[in-house]
């Protein structure tokens, strides 16, 4: 094997920052997103055809552009934010730009799972809209919700083994690096074993936190 295993814990350490940042970032941008498109939708609590087709259209704009090239086309922006393109830190910004968009997309089919008369109730207690998402639409839909993550938070872990082929850093890099290029098998099959259980563990825990909750 042509590395040692601190290169191997670093590159895990680096995978861990990029999928923890990212997603981070992606919930700040894609909750408030996700909310906005199911609130101002047709016959919905804020009712606003201009602003929900714009949010509609952004959304369908970014999760169409597959990652590797989205990540390549946003490299000046991505100088502009970090000031390099190459490196964790650069990773994060394209996987925030992948991921918010589709976070915003699983909350919203998230939201639309609610049962109408939960929000009609609410109205009917003379709840503010602001009330009604807090109280008692994020609530309702926190199960749903909480699985929606786990799914994006995998898709992160792989958008960031992606990363690698472009100089993200990370075990993508480390695998493509040391594992193709040099064709040393065991480092491939090092780095696919610590992904697969990175995914196994996030799926098992987003399933017995949802579990959890749908109980209460």
């Amino acid at each position: 094997m042509l590395v040692e295993w601190p290169q191997i814990v670093e590159a895990l350490w680096e995978t861990l920052i990029m999928v923890s940042f990212s997603l981070l970032f992606s919930v700040v941008i894609g909750l408030p997103l996700g909310i906005l498109l199911v609130i101002t939708r047709k016959g919905h609590l804020l009712e606003n055809t201009f602003v929900f087709n714009v949010l509609n259209g952004i959304v369908n704009i970014f999760r169409s552009v597959p990652f590797i090239i989205l990540m390549v086309a946003v490299i000046p922006f991505t100088r502009l934010v970090v000031g390099t393109s190459i490196g964790t830190a650069a990773a994060i910004v394209p996987m925030v730009l992948y991921a918010g968009p589709y976070i915003a997309r699983l909350i919203e089919n998230s939201l639309l799972e609610v049962d109408p008369g939960v929000m009609e109730a609410a109205q009917a207690m003379g709840a503010t809209p602001r009330q009604i998402i807090t109280k008692f639409l994020i609530p309702e839909a926190l199960s749903s919700l909480l699985l929606g993550l786990t799914i994006a938070t995998i898709g992160l872990v792989g958008a960031s083994a992606m990363a690698g082929a472009v100089g993200g850093g990370g075990l993508g890099d480390l695998a493509i690096t040391f594992g193709y290029q040099r064709f040393d098998t065991i480092v491939l099959l090092i780095t696919v074993g610590i992904l697969i259980l990175m995914v196994q563990g996030l799926q098992s825990a987003g399933n017995i936190l949802s579990k959890k909750i749908r109980r209460r």
